[in-house]
């Protein structure tokens, strides 16, 4: 049981950098666009907490991302001190053809299953995640 998942893993994994490759972006990055299309801009140190990385790692996905213009910093209106990150338009639009084109993918990958399977996994997944 376990060499299947983790072979399903590593075929997942194969097919979202593929799915990735039009963008020219890595996983990372992609993963901080979704962050910041579904909670919208917030601090490094948050995001950093979303990806469950290291704040200097989110710092170098920011700074990739607005060297290709998808985010920006910001002022913290209520902290000077602070800066916070934000998704530009083209950043948006990217977020979601990345989010399309990696739901396309899964739907693929999960095509076979029956929708009685694809519950069950649904579940099962859902319990091992908490």
């Amino acid at each position: 049981m376990l060499e299947a998942f983790w072979a399903v893993t590593r075929r997942l994994r194969h097919r979202t950098r593929v799915a990735l490759e039009p963008w020219n972006i890595s996983p990372s990055q992609s993963r901080a666009l979704g962050v910041l299309i579904g909670h919208g801009e917030m601090r490094l140190s948050a995001l950093a907490e979303h990806l469950r990385i290291a704040p200097r790692s989110a710092t170098e996905v920011v700074d990739d991302l607005q060297a290709r213009a998808l985010v920006e910093r910001r002022p913290d209106p209520a902290d000077r001190r602070a800066t916070l990150v934000a998704l530009t338009p083209s950043g948006v639009a990217t977020g979601e053809a990345i989010r399309h084109a990696r739901s396309a993918e899964g739907e693929r990958l999960f095509a076979d299953l029956s929708p009685a399977d694809r519950t069950e996994l649904s579940r099962i997944l859902r319990k091992l995640r908490d």
